[in-house]
């Protein structure tokens, strides 16, 4: 064994609780949940089933909100787009990279990326005046 591979971090280690992925995210937790529930975020499970991720899916919550708010994508686009990450066996870290390159392909630039963003922050939420 090399000293590379002696010193890499195992990237599919469950180690980091839902409180901590949602923090580090930005994210409420039930995001989370209802990403484990529609199956495009699993995480491992304790003995007390309690969700523990590891960094491989760190990076896959990191696509999944990007393809959400940045390319304004549903659970459904995601799911086919995650399915389509792992026929081409891309690496959880590299999928950012690979979807923006597609998304490049695609013509979608960083101008309509940012009018997603702002459209879909919207979402969901109750307008001042209806209050």
């Amino acid at each position: 064994m090399n000293k590379e591979t002696k010193d890499a971090i195992n990237t599919k280690l469950a180690i980091l609780p839902i409180s901590a992925v949602a923090t580090a995210l930005g994210v409420h937790q039930r995001t989370l949940r209802i990403y484990d529930k529609e199956g495009i975020l699993s995480p491992k499970r304790t003995t007390k089933n309690r969700r523990n991720y590891s960094l491989d899916d760190l990076e896959k919550a990191k696509l999944i909100l990007f393809l959400t708010r940045n390319l304004a994508l549903n659970l459904s686009g995601v799911k086919i787009i995650l399915a389509l990450l792992s026929q081409n066996k891309i690496e959880p870290k590299d999928y950012i990279k690979y979807i923006n390159k597609i998304a490049k392909i695609a013509k979608i630039d960083l101008n309509i990326q940012e009018a997603n963003i702002k459209k879909t922050s919207k979402r969901g939420r109750k307008s001042k005046s209806a209050t």
